[in-house]
């Protein structure tokens, strides 16, 4: 009896963490997937993949695809879509450039100027969407024609250039190191001890909570793995940016950009009633949430990220092109649904969105550096991106 016992005990662990892996495969199997994808072409192309100057150039390459993902991430999940980013984030670069190479407006005020301009588009799009319930589709579709002929006409057909190096620093500058070292540099490497430490400790403190109000919380085995794991791969990560340049001025906005949305959408009343709006919006609307302000909202804040990503696009290329942001709208939805966001609005992740992101990113990145033609490349995404939405029909069945 006393053997049955033992055995039931030492077997109901391995049980409880099979079943919460099961559980919580959407989450955590996009983590697995990005983990694989990244040891298979750190294989494939002997090394190159993790390289100091691959890992920046990887950042930098991502860069305005994550930030437009957070902002597509939330229209999503209120239950819409915006196809226009890609010509909406073209156009403001588009200005940019006419406005400091051609009108030599100091660079500050030009900031300002085409961040108000993105925010003041998407309110446009958002108010068609929100008080007329014109399809977002159409609206964004609309729009998508729109600002794509805008940045021919306001660049006359011409690419726009070059930019001052204040401006560049959008993209391409670095932290430098306050403690003088450069290489590795010191700073970059204390920023990634204290990330660290703080992931682990909301981690921590977040399980007390749970355990607090009885709420089931992740196996102590899984959680202590889980954490090991992201606190090595973001130490490798620093240590690689040390060893090259640092961290780029860029990576620093997207994180801060990824902590503001996630505590947002996770965390406060505003985040809750989108997924309220997505989940059903009669019933939202029954419930006192204003559903149209939520969604006009929605709009404005994606405006303001495509903008903010055409400003970073346009610093890293160092000119502003007629052909700038040409179809990224695909890559920036696919990084949105290959993160774990349900077609139909309601579910998804800041966190997963990134993911999403980098998923995409590094499959770009190992492709080229392989030598794989830009056809197969499409064909590959697109693959990819089908079999996101197959798993997340699948689970929806099942969870049905």
């Amino acid at each position: 009896m006393s053997e049955t016992v033992t055995q039931d005990q030492t077997q109901a662990p391995e049980h409880s963490l099979a079943a919460y892996l099961i559980t919580h495969m959407r989450e955590y199997g996009l983590l697995f997937a990005l983990i694989t994808i990244m040891v298979f072409f750190q294989i494939v192309t002997g090394g190159t993949l993790m390289k100091p100057v691959n890992i920046t150039n990887l950042f930098l390459q991502n860069s305005y695809i994550i930030i437009m993902a957070l902002g597509m991430l939330i229209v999503i999940v209120g239950g819409n879509i915006d196809l226009s980013v890609g010509s909406v984030m073209g156009f403001v670069g588009a200005l940019a450039a006419v406005m400091i190479v051609n009108w030599d407006w100091p660079v500050f005020p030009t900031i300002l100027a085409c961040l108000f301009c993105g925010t003041v588009i998407g309110a446009a799009q958002g108010y068609w969407v929100a008080y007329w319930k014109i399809p977002s589709f159409i609206v964004t579709l609309a729009g998508m024609l729109v600002f794509r002929g805008a940045s021919l006409w306001l660049l006359e057909g011409q690419s726009v250039g070059p930019f001052p190096r204040s401006f560049q620093k959008l993209s391409t500058g670095f932290i430098p190191d306050i403690f003088g070292v450069e290489r590795p540099n010191v700073t970059a490497l204390a920023a990634g001890a204290i990330i660290v430490a703080v992931i682990i400790y909301l981690g921590l403190a977040k399980r007390s909570r749970n355990r607090a109000y009885g709420i089931e919380d992740e196996p102590v085995a899984f959680f202590a793995v889980r954490n090991l794991i992201v606190a090595g791969a973001l130490m490798f990560l620093v240590y690689s940016l040390s060893t090259f340049r640092g961290l780029p001025n860029v990576l620093i906005t997207m994180g801060i950009l990824t902590i503001i949305y996630a505590f947002i959408t996770e965390q406060t009343t505003l985040g809750r009633r989108i997924y309220a709006l997505g989940g059903n919006a009669k019933a939202a609307k029954l419930s006192g949430i204003p559903t149209e302000r939520l969604t006009f909202l929605t709009f404005v804040n994606m405006g303001f990220l495509a903008a903010l990503a055409g400003l970073i696009f346009a610093a890293r290329l160092n000119t502003a092109t007629p052909k700038a942001g040409f179809a990224l709208e695909l890559d920036v939805i696919a990084a949105v649904f290959i993160g774990g966001a349900s077609m139909s609005g309601g579910v998804g992740k800041i966190l997963g969105a990134v993911v999403g992101a980098f998923i995409m990113g590094v499959m770009n990145n190992g492709m080229s550096i392989m030598g794989v033609g830009i056809d197969y490349q499409q064909v590959i995404k697109g693959l990819v991106l089908l079999a996101a939405v197959i798993f997340d029909v699948y689970n929806k069945q099942k969870q049905g």
